[in-house]
């Protein structure tokens, strides 16, 4: 039986690897990518690989563009194998908009294409909430997607490419997951910017304290991924992918200072004077990664419900203040990233 991870290089891909290499020591696991393990990303400032120096990464590289049609040579591929399709661009902003729709989209295309060729029957596919669209409201899975970004409306058409595919095919299983901010070692994403924004006395409440920052562990992410596989045989299911209640970017900055032991004192800054600043940083260039575009991410509440998850049969293993010890623990005790 073999395990394809579309993206494996990434960081979602390097966990579930490792996992997957933990749970089924004997299986195959090949990681389909166009960038090598340990690998920097030339086109993203200051990028860490997740896979640091020193590391083996778990899987089999395996070079793929899957904007193009995927032709994997001496690989013995059978109906039981698993595809986990994690390859997109994601980072928005960042890049231009035809890149979120050539990757996402066409990507879906030939991921789907490939299972079909080969009578594969099972695919899970890590989708994003952005296609429910910035806003306030409690999103649930039932709620009405409107995308409001070309990274949001690329992931959605996405999904229904995938949910095409099992369609085809009473048999076919079709798990989609839309998580939250996903934190865990090697994310190189908001988790680690706002620990060292403040741990440089950098970072201020940006008009508000209690915007709602769905969130989710990486180690949980991808053992529910595993859990679905065996306790889901047929058919579609969708899942938000965040701890249950959601928490606020307050409870988030107060329990990274607990578990990491910051002694910081975190400002409030008026919505008006930091978009003023933010605005005259971003004229300079965006140094610290700080531009208007992110500030206003940081103001709007991604208030995703994970009831449904929470219900599913499956348990947590780490509560919210135990996965950001854990992340740390991953640092040697010295940091968040």
């Amino acid at each position: 039986m073999n395990y394809f991870i579309t993206g494996g290089t990434g960081f979602i891909g390097t966990h579930l690897t490792s996992l997957l290499h933990k749970v089924h020591p004997k299986a195959k696991v090949y990681n389909l990518d166009i960038v090598k393990p340990g690998t920097p990303l030339p086109a993203v400032k200051d990028y860490k690989p997740a896979l640091r120096e020193g590391k083996e990464h778990a899987a089999t590289f395996i070079y793929c563009d899957v904007r193009q049609p995927i032709e994997l040579e001496k690989v013995n591929i059978t109906p039981d194998d698993v595809i986990f399709n994690f390859a997109a661009v994601h980072r928005t902003p960042g890049h231009p908009d035809s890149e979120y729709f050539e990757t996402n989209i066409r990507g879906a295309e030939n991921v789907c294409a490939f299972a079909e060729r080969h009578g594969i029957k099972k695919i899970v596919f890590t989708s994003s909430i952005a296609p429910y669209g910035a806003a306030e409201e409690l999103k649930e899975e039932t709620t009405l997607p409107m995308p409001n970004t070309p990274y949001g409306i690329s992931k959605l058409v996405a999904e229904k490419i995938h949910q095409n595919w099992q369609a085809s095919a009473e048999d076919r299983q079709l798990t989609i997951l839309r998580p939250g901010v996903v934190f865990g070692k090697g994310e190189n994403g908001n988790f680690t910017r706002l620990y060292w924004s403040i741990r440089g006395h950098r970072f201020m409440y940006p008009g508000r304290k209690d915007t709602i920052k769905a969130c989710i562990y990486v180690k949980e992410l991808v053992r529910f991924m595993l859990y679905r596989l065996e306790h889901h045989d047929s058919g579609v299911e969708l899942y938000n992918c965040c701890y249950e209640p959601a928490y606020t970017i307050e409870q988030i900055v107060e329990a990274m200072k607990r578990v990491t032991g910051m002694n910081v004192n975190v400002p409030y800054m008026p919505g008006w004077l930091i978009m003023s600043a933010a605005g005259a940083l971003g004229a300079l260039g965006s140094p610290m990664g700080i531009c208007p575009a992110r500030v206003r991410k940081l103001q709007i509440s991604t208030n995703i419900c994970g009831k449904k998850l929470a219900a599913s049969g499956y348990h947590f293993c780490y509560t919210f203040e135990e996965a950001l010890a854990d992340w740390y623990k991953d640092n040697n005790n010295q940091c968040l990233e």
